[in-house]
């Protein structure tokens, strides 16, 4: 049977493997259950170049492997894993998963979230070749190129600003004929000169080659069906919280997101939310390691605090 752990980590993304090389650090026996492999979403993206202390960049996947290992020389241990339930309540947290049941005194959900896709043929494959989820990640490698984003809302808004301060051409393919975005997103989008927008469509197919070389564009007006050449393609539709475990065990915001503040800990004793998961104005890798320091020096306090008593 497996020992009831210290630490139990779901999910080894950013947040997660960083919890984990805090919490083995300080001696607590630490298990991190990641469904496919090390670095979450981040191990789908291409390259780095946001994240402080590689000024080449470096590849997702590549970076998501020096987590683990730095998490596991300092002592955690990691199953692969597909987590099916959790009990939360309680002293001792349970994880069933396919491999069986894990069990820890304390917590921390790592899930992450998920971009929303379009759904469209080959936009899985040309993820990371011209399909990108993430702006402020990916904007730059098109710098002086032309850039199609969909999306109406503040987010998209946003990552059409951040574009168009690389991008030579930036073209925004709303599925109405305003932004759902606040007035003030809007006022700062149309100063910027070098954004279009195509009203009334969306984005039906994606041309490609080895990589991605343009989008085909129907009007829901006229029916019309355009061709557009690009360089990449930028999906801002909203981001889907891997929260389905924790429904109705943990509260969860209007966007599905948990309710857990910057420290991380959740209405539950001895749960606690790290990374895209939890409520945050901003999610990023950097965002993401740090809400993993935090979470396992709350979870080791936590530990602390029930041995004294207190």
């Amino acid at each position: 049977m497996e020992p009831i752990y210290d630490v139990l980590i779901l999910g080894g993304g950013p947040a997660g493997y960083t919890a984990a090389m805090y919490a083995a650090r300080a001696g607590l026996r630490t298990l991190v259950l990641e469904r496919l492999s090390a670095g979450g979403q981040m191990a789908l993206t291409e390259q780095v170049d946001n994240y402080p202390g590689f000024d080449e960049g470096v590849d997702g996947f590549t970076l998501g492997q020096k987590m683990r290992c730095g998490a596991e020389k300092a002592g955690a241990k990691t199953v692969y894993a597909q987590a099916n339930a959790l009990s939360l309540s309680g002293e001792i947290k349970t994880v069933q998963t396919d491999g069986g049941d894990y069990r820890g005194r304390t917590l921390i959900l790592a899930t992450g979230a998920n971009p929303r896709r379009l759904g469209l043929h080959m936009e899985q494959e040309l993820t990371g070749r011209g399909v990108h989820y993430c702006a402020v990640c990916d904007g730059m490698f098109y710098r002086g190129r032309t850039v199609v984003l969909v999306g109406g809302g503040n987010s998209a808004a946003a990552d059409a600003l951040t574009l168009s301060r690389t991008a030579k051409r930036v073209i925004l393919v709303h599925r109405r004929d305003t932004l759902r975005a606040s007035k003030d997103n809007q006022a700062a989008l149309r100063q910027a000169e070098n954004v279009e927008y195509c009203w009334n469509s969306e984005v039906r197919r994606l041309l490609s080659g080895d990589r991605l070389t343009g989008v085909s564009v129907v009007n829901h007006a006229t029916g019309a069906e355009t061709e557009i050449p690009c360089d990449a393609l930028f999906i801002s539709i909203g981001r889907e919280p891997a929260t389905a475990l924790v429904r109705g065990q943990l509260p969860v915001d209007e966007g599905g997101y948990v309710c857990a503040g910057e420290s991380t800990q959740t209405p539950i004793s001895g749960v606690f939310a790290a990374g895209d998961v939890r409520t945050k104005p901003l999610r990023q890798i950097v965002t993401a390691t740090a809400d993993g320091a935090v979470a396992a020096l709350a979870a080791e306090k936590f530990l602390l605090d029930g041995a004294r008593g207190g």
